[in-house]
Parts: C-alpha cells; sequence; structure tokens
C-alpha cells in the first residue's frame, strides 16, 4: 500500500478497525479555524476545552525538579508507585472507598485507559451503550474493537440517560455502558440516585461492565465533587465490572502533560498492564512527578478557577438567552454551554459553519457528538471573560443578521 492516496475511491484497503473513524469535531474544527487565522482573519475560539489557566506552579516546579533529578527514564509501564498511591488515597479520602495502587493503571491521557479497557473486554458483536450526545471517543474506539456501539438518548435535562431508552438499550449483546458525568457536551451532573438506578440496571446482566468517565468531576459549581461510579458499585457489588477514568488536563489544567489514570479490578489492570507494555511503554516518569503533586498538593488555586468558571458560565448562559431563537440551560459541572439553536432557523451545522466563516466564532455543532444533539451547539467558556465578551459579540451580531 505504498503511496495509498487516502481520497482515493479505494479506501476501502483500509483495515475495518480503522476504515470507519472519523476525526474529533473539536479537532477538526479548530484545524479549520487555524486554516482561516493563516489567511489573516481573526478568530475567536469556542471550539476546544482548553482551560486558559497555567498549570499551577508548585505542579510545573515539581515537573522541572523531576527533569533535573534525571527522572528521564522508562518507568512502570502502567504508572509509577508514587502516583499509584497518591491516586489511590485521593479515591479513598474523596470517596470513602478503599483504592488499592494494584487497582490504579496511569496513562498517556485518559484515552488509552478507555481504549485499553475496550480491547481487554469487547469482542466483534459485543454492544457498548454510551451516551448521545456524548464524547466521540466512545463510539469511535469500540468500532476499532469490532464492538457495536449503541447511542442512547439523555432525559430532557441531560444529566444522564433517559430511563425508558436505557433499560430498552440493553441486550444480550451488551457488554458494557459508559456514564459521563459531569458531561461532555452538556455539563450535566448525574445525581446519586440517577447512578443507583443504573447500577440496578446493570445488576440485572451479569456479563455489563459499567466505564464511568470522570474527568469533570472536580469541577462541580454546587460545591464538592460529581457523584462517583466508584462510590455506586461499592454499594451495588458491582466493584469487580467498574472502571473509573480520571485524569489531571481539566482540573489541573494539564493538558500538554497527557497524564490520565483509571481505577479498576485488579485482574483487568493486569491485561491493561500488558497492553501498556506493548503499545505505549510508559508514561512520561517525570509528568508523574508533577500529578502527584498536583493531587497532594494546595489546592486553592482550583477553587479561585471555579468560582471564575462560575461566573464565566453564568455570563454566557445569560447572553445567549438574551439572543434571538436561542435558549440554555444553566449547566452544573464542567465548562461548556449547549444552547439550543433551532430558533435561529438554521440546522446546528448550518449554525456553527456560518458562526466560523461570517462571524470568525469557532463552536462545536451538536452532532459532533451524535443524533442526539442535533438543533445544539457547545460553546468552551474557558476563555477569559474578554474574549468571551467579544465572542458573544460576534454571535449576538451573526443572530440578529439571521433574522433581517
Amino acid at each position: 500500500h505504498v503511496g495509498l492516496d487516502t481520497n482515493m475511491a479505494g479506501a476501502q484497503e483500509w483495515a475495518p478497525a480503522v476504515a470507519s473513524l472519523v476525526n474529533e469535531g473539536a479537532y477538526a474544527v479548530l484545524e479549520a479555524a487555524t486554516k482561516l487565522e493563516k489567511e489573516g482573519k481573526n478568530i475567536v475560539h469556542f471550539e476546544i476545552g482548553q482551560p486558559d489557566y497555567p498549570t499551577p506552579p508548585h505542579v510545573v516546579e515539581a515537573g522541572i525538579a523531576a527533569l533535573h533529578a534525571g527522572k528521564t527514564t522508562y518507568c512502570n509501564p502502567s504508572g509509577t508507585a508514587e502516583l499509584k498511591e497518591a491516586i489511590a488515597a485521593r479515591m479513598g479520602a474523596t470517596r470513602k472507598v478503599e483504592v488499592t495502587p494494584a487497582e490504579v493503571v496511569i496513562g498517556p491521557g485518559c484515552k488509552p485507559g478507555i481504549f485499553f479497557a475496550y480491547m481487554a473486554l469487547l469482542r466483534p458483536g459485543d454492544e457498548v451503550i454510551f451516551p448521545d450526545p456524548g464524547f466521540p471517543a466512545y463510539s469511535n474506539l469500540a468500532k476499532v474493537t469490532g464492538a457495536t456501539p449503541v447511542p442512547v438518548r439523555l432525559n430532557p435535562d441531560n444529566t444522564c440517560f433517559d430511563p425508558e431508552a436505557l433499560a430498552k438499550a440493553f441486550t444480550a449483546n451488551t457488554r458494557a455502558i459508559i456514564v459521563n458525568s459531569p458531561s461532555n457536551p452538556t455539563g450535566g451532573v448525574a445525581t446519586e440516585a440517577q447512578l443507583m438506578e443504573i447500577a440496578e440496571l446493570v445488576k440485572k446482566w451479569p456479563n455489563v461492565w459499567v466505564f464511568s468517565d470522570e474527568i469533570y468531576s472536580e469541577l462541580v459549581y454546587a460545591g464538592g465533587l460529581a457523584p462517583s461510579f466508584l462510590t455506586t458499585a461499592e454499594a451495588t457489588g458491582l466493584r469487580d465490572r467498574t472502571v473509573v477514568f480520571d485524569g489531571a488536563s481539566k482540573s489541573y489544567c494539564m493538558t500538554g502533560w497527557r497524564l490520565g489514570w483509571a481505577i479498576m479490578p485488579p485482574p483487568l489492570a493486569e491485561r491493561v498492564h500488558l497492553l501498556m507494555v506493548h503499545t505505549i511503554g510508559c508514561s512520561a516518569n517525570f509528568t508523574q512527578v508533577a500529578g502527584a503533586a498536583a493531587l497532594t498538593g494546595p489546592r486553592d488555586g482550583l477553587d479561585a478557577m471555579l468560582t471564575e468558571y462560575r461566573a464565566r458560565r453564568d455570563y454566557v448562559c445569560g447572553r445567549l438567552n438574551d439572543l434571538p431563537g436561542v435558549t440554555c440551560a444553566t449547566p452544573a459541572g464542567a465548562f461548556y454551554a449547549f444552547p439550543n439553536v433551532t430558533g435561529s432557523g438554521l440546522t446546528c451545522e448550518e449554525f456553527a459553519s456560518r458562526a466560523l466563516a461570517e462571524a470568525g466564532v469557532a463552536i462545536l455543532p451538536g452532532t459532533d457528538f451524535g443524533a442526539g444533539g442535533a438543533g445544539h451547539i457547545r460553546i468552551s467558556y474557558v476563555r477569559s471573560m474578554e474574549v468571551l465578551k467579544e465572542g458573544l459579540d460576534r454571535l449576538e451580531a451573526f443572530v440578529v443578521g439571521l433574522a433581517k
């Protein structure tokens, strides 16, 4: 296949595992926006979930000290003992559930943990239930394993699965269900009662695993942490088929450090460890030192950031609700607004495309997260107030112009 043209009609020559893969919407829009910037157009970026806060200074210093101390070598493929212990201790303290280092697997971001758990558990013909709208990796990575993604709509307030639709989605082929709270893209936060309903349903299906993506768990505006399925699993006897994913990117502003982790039963952790051995080798040693500093160090910076995010959320949602034909619920967590734009007379794809081309504002259509996102757009409000105001001024002019 030397010189294979990826645009040619014969693209079916790609292996089935990757033939159906599509780009993540955020990266695709970022690429389009960057191209326009190179052409001289000024773009306001609302498409990427990239915190505009720097990594906390004590975390940076820990990473630098680790570099100077020679922490630039290979280490345990599934993570250093120091970071595993810090994660286990943090989960034990915040979730009141005993977690051992043997249950912790560390990787370069959360996606490897999700993918390797899939690889270890899914077979062709298995079905994976996931939220719709939901993070695109859930369905794309399932397809790579040969499993079938099964989208399930959310309830009207976008906090969790619609209970009736979820119950109907389970079949004899169901192997896993993905839970994501706080949600990307909606910002909805599932309650303990909603997680318990999922657990009671899963208990009826003894071969089903629960994968809980909790990367935004510390970004909750009512205070405290979002409820964790790990706590629910402990209370319902599901620990032996529950995997929880988390990481340092969002709460600790460490997106570029590439550091995530998963908590899983030790037998599964052993299989995932082997996948780490034969793929990534290991996560960067010095990055893990910085991660341990993030988990065990001062948290006043996180509290201040969350206070600022709350102010940004309220400003963005207020401005969006003032736009003709636009309605926006106030998200309880994460840092995304998910307004309904059907009243504009445009589809969400048309709205996002024209907002970029005509207003210079990069946003994502809701359908980038599944058919359930139709009629919505996603706005990441991690930018400064000044940038948010500029972008929303442009969107206001754009929407008002549609009505003329």
